[in-house]
């Protein structure tokens, strides 16, 4: 089972294990990323774990393997992506659907990419491959990392000796959803944020 492996962590690393399992998540190692935020989340319901300090464990893990990611991409390129992707279980055709999809919805990708099985390793590389700039990269990216470390550590604490079920039927079901009601609330937030400074400039237009 996967939980074995947040286990050993835990007791070999403390709450550093945390950090060091999503790092190696987002990277690309093939870590069941949402089980093991799921399973970190019943450890926070059975008291053997602080709910803030996995969430905030969680998140630095996050935010660092998606910023290593970026910093490989922009650094090294496709070549070196095509060439270790494989060992990864990142094929040509993988790299192609997500570069399709940055181009289509840009830096939103960043946010809801962690969500998406298989898109969540790719987005950094790809934005770093597209020169997305590092400040606005880190942006979008460090947002979603926070919204999906989160989402997961809850559920499992909600979830308690059911979380379970994340394994059996989110990863598979569930996910394009949740990415769906995401990318709906960022649309709408950004939208309401470029009313309001649309709105501002005309006020300083008038003002003036």
């Amino acid at each position: 089972m996967h939980h074995h492996l947040v286990d050993y962590l835990l007791v070999h690393f403390g709450y550093l294990g945390i950090i060091i399992a999503l790092m190696g998540g987002i990277i690309g190692l093939p870590i069941p990323d949402e089980v093991l935020l799921t399973y970190i989340g019943f450890n926070v319901f059975q008291g053997k774990l602080s709910y803030l300090l996995s969430l905030i464990c969680a998140f630095i893990g996050a935010m660092g393997g998606i910023t290593l990611s970026y910093f490989i991409g922009y650094k090294f390129g496709l070549p070196l992506l095509k060439k270790v992707g494989p060992k990864f279980h990142i094929t040509e055709d993988k790299i192609n659907k997500t570069e399709n999809l940055f181009k289509r919805f840009g830096p939103y990708l960043l946010v809801v990419g962690y969500f998406i099985p298989g898109v969540r390793h790719l987005a950094a590389y790809i934005a770093a491959l597209n020169r997305f700039p590092y400040k606005k990269f880190a942006i979008y990216a460090y947002f979603g990392a926070l919204i999906w470390s989160s989402t997961f550590i809850t559920l499992g604490k909600i979830l308690g000796r059911d979380w379970i079920l994340v394994e059996t039927y989110v990863t598979k079901y569930s996910i394009y959803l949740i990415a769906f009601i995401l990318v709906a609330a960022i649309i709408v937030y950004f939208l309401w944020r470029r009313k309001k400074q649309l709105r501002m400039r005309r006020l300083k237009h008038r003002l003036e």
